[in-house]
C-alpha cells in the first residue's frame, strides 16, 4: 500500500512522534491508532525464532513458543554455503510470519577477536569477508518472506565482560578493515531493514549515540535506509542517541524517553526535523512489515526439521581422521561414551535460546543409523553437571571400551561454560572429560572424539585419539547429523570459520582481553585470527578454512583473464576442481590475495573469495571468482578511503588458509597516487623511492658531491653502506650540514618548492 509518510508525520503531534521512538513494551513497537500506524513485534533468534508467549526477558530464561532450532552461527558459517544459509533464513522468515513477528533480531556479525568471548557461538567468523557474505545470505533469506532483520551488534562488541560500559579503543584502519568490514558487506549486499547498535562505547562514545558510526558511515557512506534500534537497555541518553543517528529505543522506557524527547524539542535542544527524520525511517519499515504480513501463515515443521538436519551436517567439521578410522563400520562393536550423547549441547545460552519443535538424542540416533547388526554399547563417563571426576563412571567406560572395536567419546563444553552475559576463563573442556579421554586411550587406541562446543577448545589429548569431529552447536537435528557423518551416510564438508589455537596465549588478543576496568585496547590491530598466526609464524592447532572429507579433491588450471589491470577494473579468476575419490563430496575453494610488497603493514594474505561445490566421483567443475578494487585494497586513514598500491599481488587458491595448492600473480596499477607535501623533515630515502621525485633529487645530490651516495669508502664498501643508510634516513634539513657549506638553507627552500611543484600526486595534509 502506498502511503504518504511525510503527510502522516505532518498530522502527528509532538507527543505521538516522540512515542514512536521508544518501544510499547518488551517486544513491540508503539502504535498510533488514529493514524492507522500499527505496532509490530520483534523477537530474538539468529538461528531460530524465540518468541516469548509468557513473561518477557532478554536472556532466554523464560520459555518461548516452539520453533525450529538451526545450528548456531558458528556452525552455519562453517558451511561456507551461501545458498544453504539463504534457505535457513527463508525458513526463519516463514516461522516469523506464522508467529506474527515482524523483525528477527539478527544475525550477529561481530568479529571473533578472542576465543574467550562468551557469545562467539552466535557470531560467524574471525574473518570479515566470510562473515559479511554469510550474513548477507541470511538477511536476504529472511527478508524474502517480508520479515525484517536486525544486523547486530554495531559495532566492536567482541566481549561480554562489562559489555554495557566498556570502551573499545580501536585505531581507524583496524576499525575499517576488520570490525566494520564485517557489517559493511552485509549492509550493502543484504540490505537489512534494521541495524542494532551495540551496548559498548567505541573510542569514547556509546555506540547508540556514535555519530561517526550511525550517521557518517552507516547511513551516509554505506547507504543504509532502514532504522537503527538499540540493544535492549543500551541507550544512555535518548536525545543524544536520536541526534546522532538512532531511531528506536528498546524496550519500553515507560514514558521516560518520550518525555525527554518532548522537553528537548521544546527547549530547542533537539531539532524537530531530526525527530521527523527518525519517525520517517521508522514508519517506512513498520508499514513495509505490515503490508507484507501473510494472512494465515504457516510452515511445514517436518520440512524445516529436514533443513536443520542438512544445515547441521554441513556445519560439522572433520578435524582428524587418522588411519581412516571414519566412517565407522556397522559390523563393529562400538562404544559410545559421554552424557552429552543422551543430553546433547545443541545451542548456546542467552537471548538466542530456542525452544525446539523436536530434539534428537545422539545415542538414539546413533543406534538407529547403526542398525540392528551393529553392537552399540553406552556408558555415561562423566557427570554433565559437574567438573568432578567420578572414578566409578570412568571404570564403567573403561570396561565397555576395552571390549569394543571403536570408541566414540561425546565431550565438549557444558551450558555453564559459555553463554551470553559472561566470557570464558580458559579454552579447556571440563577436567572430567579430559580424564575420560585419557583413561579410554589406555585401553583402546581406536577413539573418535565428537566435540559439542560453541568456540575453540584446547586439545592436549589430541595425540591419543584417531578421529575428531567438531560438531559445534548443531541445533535440534544434532543427533542424526552426527550419526550420518560418523557412519558415512553423509560426507563431512564443513570447514573452520575460525582458527583453533594450540594455546590461549597464542591468540593475538591474549594480553589485552578483556581490558582493564571499562577500557579495552585492540592493540593487535588488523592482526586478528589467521592474519596474526601467519604473520607471527605461529602454527595453530587447526587453521582457518580447514576441514577434511571422506573423498579427495584435485585443483588445476588456475587462469586469470588479465595479468595487468587498473584498480578500477575487475579480474576474473577461474580454477578447475575434480573429485578424485570414490564417494560424492563437497569442497570449499578458498581464494586469498597477497600484496607482494607494500609500503604499509599488511597481513600475509586475506580471504577475498570462496565457493562451495558438490562433485560426484570423477566429476570436474570450473569455478570462477571476480575480484575488484576492494580485493586488493587497504584502508588509508589519510585518504579516508580504500586504496590500492601499484604493484604485484599473488592470487592464491587454497584448501585452507595454510594449504595453498595453486597460485598466480597479477599487476595492479593504482589510479590514485599518494604523496605528502615535501618539507624540511621529509627524508632522503622517501624521495629516492619516489619515481617522480628521485631524478630531481639525485641530480642535486650529484652536484653537491655528497660522498655517501655513490663513492666507495673502504675496500669492502661497508663504509659506503653505512653512510648511505644514515643519509637515507636523514631529513632534508640535514643536507645543509652534510654538504660542507655548498648547500644553504635558502637552497633547501628552493628545492622543496621545486619538488612540490613537480609532483602531480594528490596532496595530503600532514
Amino acid at each position: 500500500m502506498n502511503r504518504e509518510i511525510k503527510k502522516i508525520i505532518s498530522q502527528m503531534t509532538l507527543k505521538e512522534k516522540a512515542s514512536l521512538c521508544s518501544g510499547f513494551d518488551f517486544w513491540h513497537t508503539q502504535s498510533i491508532q488514529r493514524l492507522e500506524i500499527p505496532s509490530i513485534m520483534v523477537a530474538d533468534g539468529p538461528h531460530g525464532l524465540r518468541k516469548q508467549a509468557g513473561s518477557a526477558d532478554h536472556l532466554g530464561i523464560n520459555d518461548s513458543v516452539p520453533a525450529t532450532c538451526f545450528p548456531a552461527a558458528a556452525g552455519l558459517a562453517s558451511t561456507w554455503n551461501r545458498e544453504l544459509i539463504y534457505k535457513v533464513g527463508e525458513a526463519l522468515g516463514k516461522e516469523c510470519q506464522a508467529e506474527d513477528v515482524g523483525i528477527l533480531l539478527g544475525p550477529g556479525v561481530n568479529i571473533k577477536r578472542s576465543p574467550l568471548c562468551g557469545r562467539n557461538f552466535e557470531y560467524f567468523s574471525e574473518d570479515p569477508y566470510l562473515s559479511s557474505e554469510i550474513a548477507a545470505s541470511h538477511i536476504s533469506g529472511v527478508q524474502s518472506q517480508g520479515v525484517g532483520t536486525s544486523l547486530k551488534h554495531f559495532a566492536v562488541n567482541n566481549q561480554e565482560h562489562r559489555r554495557m560500559s566498556v570502551d573499545a579503543i580501536v585505531d581507524e584502519r583496524t576499525l575499517r578493515e576488520i570490525y566494520l568490514a564485517s557489517f559493511e558487506g552485509a549492509v550493502k549486499k543484504g540490505k537489512p531493514w534494521t541495524v542494532m547498535s551495540a551496548y559498548n562505547k567505541v573510542n569514547g562514545v556509546y555506540a547508540s549515540e556514535n555519530h561517526t558510526l550511525l550517521s557518517d558511515i552507516l547511513k551516509d557512506e554505506w547507504g543504509f535506509e532502514g532504522f537503527v534500534v538499540s540493544d535492549w537497555g543500551g541507550v544512555d541518553e535518548i536525545v543524544s542517541s536520536l541526534t546522532n543517528g538512532l531511531q528506536l529505543e528498546m524496550p519500553a522506557s515507560y514514558g521516560i524517553g518520550e518525555q525527554k524527547i518532548i522537553e528537548a524539542v521544546k527547549k530547542g535542544q533537539l531539532a524537530e526535523n531530526i525527530l521527523d527524520n527518525a519517525v520517517e525511517r521508522l514508519l517506512k519499515i513498520i508499514f513495509k512489515i505490515f503490508d507484507n504480513k501473510k494472512v494465515d501463515a504457516a510452515y511445514n515443521k517436518e520440512a524445516h526439521y529436514q533443513l536443520a538436519k542438512e544445515a547441521a551436517r554441513e556445519s560439522m567439521i572433520l578435524l582428524k581422521n587418522e588411519g581412516d578410522i571414519l566412517p565407522l563400520k556397522k559390523t563393529d562393536t562400538i562404544a559410545i561414551i559421554g552424557e552429552m550423547a543422551k543430553f546433547p549441547r545443541y545451542q548456546g545460552g542467552g537471548s538466542s535460546r530456542v525452544n525446539p519443535t523436536k530434539l534428537e538424542n545422539i545415542l538414539e540416533e546413533f543406534e538407529t543409523v547403526a542398525g540392528k547388526h551393529t553392537n552399540v554399547l553406552y556408558a555415561q563417563g562423566y557427570d554433565l553437571n559437574s567438573d568432578f571426576t567420578d572414578e566409578n563412571l570412568i571404570n564403567d567406560a573403561i570396561e565397555i571400551s576395552s571390549s569394543s572395536d571403536k570408541v566414540v567419546l561425546c565431550v565438549g563444553l557444558p551450558d555453564r561454560y559459555e553463554s551470553e552475559g559472561y566470557d570464558r576463563k580458559h579454552l579447556g573442556i571440563p577436567q572430567n572429560h579430559v580424564r575420560l579421554i585419557e583413561a579410554i586411550a589406555e585401553v583402546n587406541t581406536n577413539i573418535v572424539v565428537v566435540l559439542s562446543n560453541g568456540a575453540p577448545v584446547e586439545m592436549p589429548w589430541i595425540g591419543k585419539v584417531k578421529g575428531v569431529l567438531e560438531a559445534y552447536l548443531g541445533g535440534q537435528a544434532v543427533g542424526s547429523a552426527i550419526a550420518d557423518l560418523l557412519f558415512g551416510h553423509a560426507n563431512p564438508c564443513g570447514k573452520l570459520s575460525e582458527s583453533f589455537p594450540k594455546l590461549l596465549s597464542d591468540n593475538p588478543s591474549f594480553l589485552n582481553f578483556p581490558g582493564e576496568g571499562d577500557r579495552v585496547e585492540y592493540k593487535e590491530g588488523i592482526f586478528v585470527g589467521y592474519r596474526y598466526y601467519e604473520k607471527k609464524k605461529i602454527e595453530p592447532l587447526f587453521p582457518f578454512g580447514f576441514g577434511l572429507s571422506y573423498t579427495s579433491f584435485e585443483y588445476s588450471d588456475l587462469l586469470l583473464n588479465s595479468r595487468d589491470i587498473n584498480d578500477t577494473d575487475t579480474v576474473t579468476v577461474s580454477v578447475n576442481i575434480r573429485n578424485t575419490g570414490k564417494v560424492a563430496g563437497k569442497e570449499i575453494i578458498q581464494l586469498y590475495v597477497k600484496d607482494v610488497e607494500s609500503s604499509v603493514i599488511r597481513p600475509e594474505k586475506e580471504l577475498k573469495g570462496f565457493e562451495k561445490v558438490e562433485l560426484q566421483p570423477g566429476e570436474e567443475k570450473n569455478v570462477t571468482f571476480t575480484l575488484d578494487k576492494r580485493s586488493f585494497a587497504y584502508f588509508n586513514v589519510e585518504l579516508k578511503d580504500w586504496h590500492v598500491e601499484t604493484g604485484h599481488y599473488e592470487i592464491l587458491i587454497g584448501k585452507s588458509s595454510i594449504e595453498i595448492v595453486l597460485q598466480d600473480r597479477i599487476h595492479v596499477q593504482s589510479t590514485v597516487s599518494i604523496q605528502k607535501p615535501i618539507h624540511r623533515n621529509s627524508t632522503v630515502g622517501d624521495l629516492l623511492a619516489d619515481p617522480n621525485l628521485a631524478p630531481i633529487f639525485k641530480e642535486l645530490m650529484g652536484r653537491l658531491k655528497i660522498p655517501s651516495l655513490g663513492s666507495s669508502e673502504g675496500a669492502d664498501g661497508k663504509g659506503s653502506e653505512m653512510a648511505t643508510a644514515i643519509i637515507s634516513n636523514a631529513p632534508l634539513r640535514a643536507l645543509v650540514n652534510f654538504s660542507r657549506g655548498s648547500f644553504t638553507d635558502e637552497m633547501l627552500n628552493g628545492l622543496i618548492e621545486r619538488l612540490n611543484q613537480k609532483t602531480n600526486h594528490i596532496q595530503l595534509i600532514d
